[in-house]
């Protein structure tokens, strides 16, 4: 890997694209920190028809956008193409065929403005995106990063050091949410709809299991969504908010003692969240709730920097940037990409 002073500064110019799934999204990031500009075009009403995502339908949408969503981010941060200095794409994990669009388009603009291009991980841009608004946070901490693909706990200790502390055996917990909100007919995405319906539903009024609640670090939710829809197939005229509400309970449950048990036992200095999971009230809610009880710090991103978005990729470039130099233009987009973990000395899961 190539070792990039010269190639990086903390006034360095770095345009980010996020093209995973159905984000199309463009920002502009001077420095680490530094947001310029952020846009995103979401593919929601697509999608929503089918029920959940279509790699073929947000192919297609990714190269529709990209080029406007791009030259907006560009306008909007008051820039010209010549003043950036870097261009940073997800290049994995996600959908092939997403990726690849935006990866191809970073590419071209790298070469075409004679600037570095940087691959950038997806979840390695999640675990970064509480840094965009707390910048002076205290490490290590513990990230609790939960979305419709993946629901890990990571041992941040420094920007490039991440230790696995666990992850879910099945069904992550947006899938989850996605899921039964499909079963019940009650639209795309699931959790937005569900975290809205809980608010006037009884969170106590299912006794829905508790999945691995005191079983490692480890996750799983399949079973607690057939216990949803069993429930519900036994109990048609039980109040929808109510299951809900319960449901949302028994999620947020398991995943707010798990990243508590294992703040504490990791000695991490703080919790964040990361990840679309991570704009759902009742979780960002009890998670502070848990900080000043444990006598930690909390650390939430804004429901925009929880969703995808190419702030954090751009954010994520920088430091790779800063780290690795610039990334080879023969670098491929991978649907399986995994986080860059520390390659000994993991905490037991």
């Amino acid at each position: 890997m190539i070792n990039s002073e010269s190639h990086c500064d903390t006034s360095t110019i770095v345009l980010g694209i996020e093209t995973s799934c159905d984000e199309t999204a463009a920002a502009v990031v001077a420095g680490p920190t530094d947001v310029l500009s952020s846009v995103v075009s979401s593919q929601v009403d697509l999608h929503a028809r089918y029920g959940g995502v279509v790699p073929e339908v947000a192919s297609r949408a990714h190269v529709e956008r990209l080029t406007p969503v791009v030259a907006q981010a560009v306008i909007e941060a008051g820039l010209s193409d010549h003043d950036v200095q870097a261009v940073a794409a997800t290049a994995g994990p996600g959908l092939i065929g997403a990726l690849l669009v935006g990866v191809s388009a970073a590419k071209s603009l790298a070469l075409v403005w004679d600037v570095p291009f940087v691959a950038v991980n997806h979840l390695e841009a999640h675990l970064y995106s509480s840094f965009l608004e707390e910048p002076d946070m205290e490490l290590p901490v513990v990230v609790l990063l939960v979305s419709g693909g993946h629901t890990l706990l990571v041992l941040m200790e420094a920007f490039g050091r991440y230790r696995l502390i666990g992850q879910t055996l099945d069904d992550a917990a947006g899938e989850a949410f996605d899921k039964v909100a499909r079963f019940m007919d009650l639209g795309y995405p699931g959790g937005p709809v569900i975290d809205r319906l809980s608010i006037t539903g009884d969170p106590t009024a299912v006794a829905f299991p508790r999945p691995m609640y005191d079983d490692g670090y480890n996750f799983s939710f399949s079973g607690l969504k057939t216990a949803v829809v069993n429930h519900v197939r036994g109990h048609p005229d039980l109040d929808v908010a109510d299951v809900a509400a319960s449901f949302q309970e028994a999620v947020v449950d398991v995943l707010v003692h798990k990243a508590r048990k294992a703040a504490a036992e990791f000695g991490a200095k703080g919790l964040c969240l990361a990840g679309g999971v991570a704009a759902n009230s009742s979780l960002r809610e009890r998670l502070l709730d848990a900080c000043v009880a444990d006598g930690i710090s909390g650390f939430l991103p804004s429901r925009s920097m929880c969703t995808d978005n190419a702030a954090m990729v751009a954010a994520t470039g920088w430091q790779r940037l800063r780290l690795d130099g610039p990334s080879p233009l023969d670098t491929g987009a991978d649907p399986n990409l995994a986080l860059p973990l520390l390659a000994s000395g993991n905490p037991a899961v």
